[in-house]
């Protein structure tokens, strides 16, 4: 368990946002947020001390603390590419490079193993592309991840926000929300493997 330093305030506006149906916590990615103490504790982790470094920590942190000033919004329905969020065109490269790529990579030959991974995360089998999954990466914040595998062509893939997104983080934070999403989607995978 980590504890992330958020003043007071900041946890209240996230109990308000997220609005818990079960006492005092929130899961998400399969991060378990304490919203009473601000402490975070990473159920992919084969251990109890947790293996979330000093980075996921400062980046978990930054996000939920933009996250509680959120303007919620209901989905739009209306997915997007990442550039075609107010902004995103500016992130587009290093959003490739660093969300969309690894699925590629990791997952490109066996994309089975991205329906399971997602699964682990509460995602949903969607029909869209080759293979397809909705992961809810924070509440109000659902990420659609297309694959298409190798076979005339390269392996490729696509992550599409609803449009509503900005009203939730930042570019530069949804950016980041899709990179983690991915490094989670990973783990999960490095997850089920050791079962």
């Amino acid at each position: 368990m980590i504890k992330l330093n958020f003043q007071t305030q900041t946890l209240q506006k996230l109990r308000h946002l997220i609005n818990p149906q079960k006492g005092n916590s929130y899961d998400f990615l399969e991060y378990t947020l304490n919203l009473e103490t601000g402490t975070v504790s990473d159920k992919l982790s084969n251990n109890s001390v947790g293996n979330i470094n000093e980075r996921r920590t400062q980046i978990l942190a930054v996000l939920l603390s933009h996250y509680s000033l959120a303007n919620p919004t209901p989905p739009s329905g209306k997915l997007v590419k990442f550039k075609d969020i107010p902004g995103g065109y500016t992130y587009e490269g290093a959003f490739n490079q660093r969300a969309i790529q690894p699925i590629v990579e990791i997952f490109g030959e066996k994309p089975e193993e991205l329906l399971e991974a997602a699964k682990l995360l509460d995602g949903l089998r969607l029909n869209l592309g080759e293979i397809s999954v909705k992961v809810t990466a924070l509440k109000g914040i659902p990420l659609t991840y297309i694959l298409w595998t190798a076979d005339e062509f390269p392996a490729s893939a696509s992550i599409l926000y609803d449009e509503s997104a900005s009203n939730y983080l930042p570019t530069e934070d949804l950016a980041v929300l899709g990179e983690l999403t991915t490094s989670r989607l990973i783990e999960a995978k490095q997850f089920l493997r050791t079962k």
